[in-house]
């Protein structure tokens, strides 16, 4: 026997649904947290992901580095909403961090800047919560949000110009890792891979002349993978340590 077309109609309006129920953003994840040493509570300016004085003082100096969700500087710039499990001790909102380094320690998912990591506390006891050095907490993935800014292109401070250059990824926002990059070869009509060096830096030797044009491919979005194609971004006579923006933003 058939079921109800209203029963049916149901049924299927409830699988369609549990995937995306079962990948929700808004499940937490238990884990540990520490903090490294920090002459100005700030992140460290030579993070493994390359971002340089960036990556120190991003989002308020709030950011961290991470172990397993590191994913071979994929991980880089990612956002997570932090929050420790000390009732007397600890705010339910907790702390939104940007992902700048890679670091590991004991079972704790995140080393986070001390200005991070007394973000967690209540009002008064951020010195009790320094005391305890790593506590239980929770934590999800959440869209980085850079009000006021593009995607930007920055030129690493290791390119020369015009042999070598290097580039690296600020003010990334949504919920997406650059898996790849890619610089147009106009002479060739084709697209020329460019390397991850680290991090989250992306390098080629010998690039092209001219304005460049930089595709990354993106994951971890609703949509699925997809490539995000700036045009012209870098100019012909680029110079290292500048970032260009690329007019567009991910959300």
């Amino acid at each position: 026997m058939g079921l109800p077309l209203g029963f049916s109609s149901f049924f299927l309006s409830l699988l369609l649904l549990f995937p995306a129920l079962c990948t929700s953003q808004d499940t937490f994840v238990y884990s540990r947290a520490t903090y490294f040493g920090s002459p100005d509570c700030l992140g460290n300016p030579k993070g493994a992901c390359g971002y340089g004085d960036y990556g120190r003082t991003v989002n308020d100096g709030n950011v961290g580095a991470t172990s397993k969700l590191w994913k071979s500087g994929a991980g880089c710039g990612a956002c997570y909403q932090v929050r420790c499990k000390i009732p007397q001790k600890c705010t339910d909102e907790g702390v939104n961090i940007v992902v700048t380094d890679h670091g590991a320690s004991d079972n704790a998912d995140f080393i986070l800047s001390p200005r991070a990591f007394t973000k967690m506390a209540r009002p008064n006891v951020a010195l009790d919560l320094l005391a305890y050095g790593e506590v239980d907490i929770e934590y999800k993935r959440i869209p980085c949000q850079y009000p006021g800014y593009n995607l930007m292109v920055k030129v690493h401070e290791h390119s020369k110009f015009p042999e070598y250059l290097a580039i690296v990824f600020i003010y990334q926002a949504g919920l997406y890792d650059i898996v790849a990059v890619e610089i147009w070869q106009e002479d060739c009509q084709e697209w020329r891979p460019m390397r991850r060096a680290f991090g989250t830096v992306w390098d080629t030797p010998n690039p092209p002349r001219g304005m460049l044009t930089v595709r990354s491919q993106l994951t971890g979005g609703a949509d699925g993978p997809k490539w995000l194609q700036t045009n012209n971004v870098v100019p012909s006579e680029w110079k290292a340590g500048v970032a260009y923006d690329t007019s567009v933003q991910l959300t």
